[in-house]
């Protein structure tokens, strides 16, 4: 079998682990990587041994598949580009600036029949893959991802840089539509909040809430789901989970069995076998979408609010 040709497309901080790590994937071949950063882009082809260009329409003959980490405004001109040429693409979240640009996406890849991947890697911890299937009907979900202020990913908000993640985890655990969502948040060091909260209640009675900030002065991605009579506390981070079950004697606590894997080299790893084999990604542009419908949402409240105080 001949190994599918992938190029990255924007190699700052992100889509330079993209690059390397396809490197290391055996069924495909890292063709070459793009950057209108020409000091950045001599840097990573140089260290990976690959071509370089700076026009990504260069890559249209070349490539089977491609990853896009470019800036989120110039998501939907890129991967548009990509798809009209039929060649498969995985987005890095947030998908798109709104819902139109996603359904633009989505409805030239089905024409297309191509893989549209979107860029969710919590979906591929370890941690969250390990008690998956111990989940069943939550009642309560509570998320915290905290970071300091991180130099970098400031073209939107907290919201849609971090909470996004949360909200598509907590959107696959619930198997019920939203009845309401809440929202508050702040700009702190940017002109887009930069803290937020968020209580979303489901039709099943289920609620969850989402605190993000990337003005903490500490790391935190953490997430605790409650059910019947259990609860699951699991730390992205450490990539490790605990389960703690009601007993005659009280709480027990058991550490769940995890086998550590570098969550982006599984998510790209799912994204080429999804091509090879033409099958449906975990993480699929209607998937996506739906992610970035809710955090669209919760951004709207928050400056609704902001601008009326």
């Amino acid at each position: 079998m001949s190994k599918i040709k992938v190029a990255v497309v924007g190699v700052g901080h992100l889509g330079s682990i993209h690059a390397k790590i396809y490197r290391e994937i055996e069924n495909c071949a890292l063709i070459g990587v793009c950057d209108i950063d020409k000091t950045r882009l001599s840097d990573v082809a140089g260290s990976l041994g690959v071509s370089a260009c700076s026009d990504y329409r260069e890559l249209f003959d070349k490539v089977d598949a491609v990853s896009i980490a470019v800036p989120t405004r110039y998501h939907h001109r890129i991967a548009a580009d990509f798809l009209k040429h039929r060649i498969h693409a995985l987005v890095e979240k947030p998908f798109t600036l709104d819902l139109k640009e996603a359904d633009s996406l989505i409805r030239i890849a089905k024409k297309n029949k191509l893989i549209l991947q979107v860029g969710h890697i919590e979906r591929f911890n370890s941690a969250f893959a390990a008690t998956r299937k111990l989940i069943q009907d939550p009642k309560f979900i509570e998320c915290h991802r905290l970071s300091p202020f991180p130099n970098r990913s400031l073209d939107v908000g907290v919201v849609l840089d971090l909470m996004i993640h949360d909200i598509d985890i907590v959107l696959g655990l619930v198997d019920s539509r939203l009845k309401k969502i809440e929202a508050v948040g702040v700009p702190v060091l940017t002109g887009f909040e930069d803290i937020a909260n968020a209580r979303l209640t489901f039709n099943n009675g289920c609620v969850c809430n989402l605190t993000a900030s990337r003005v903490s002065d500490e790391w935190m991605r953490k997430i605790r789901i409650f059910l019947k009579n259990a609860y699951i506390s699991l730390d992205y981070r450490d990539e490790e989970a605990f389960i703690y079950r009601k007993s005659a004697s009280g709480i027990t606590k058991d550490s769940l069995p995890i086998e550590k894997e570098q969550p982006l080299k599984k998510e790209l790893a799912a994204f080429i076998d999804c091509v090879i084999q033409n099958t449906e990604p975990l993480v699929s542009g209607p998937v996506g979408r739906q992610a970035l419908g809710v955090a669209l949402t919760i951004q709207k409240l928050i400056w609704k609010k902001t601008s009326s105080s």
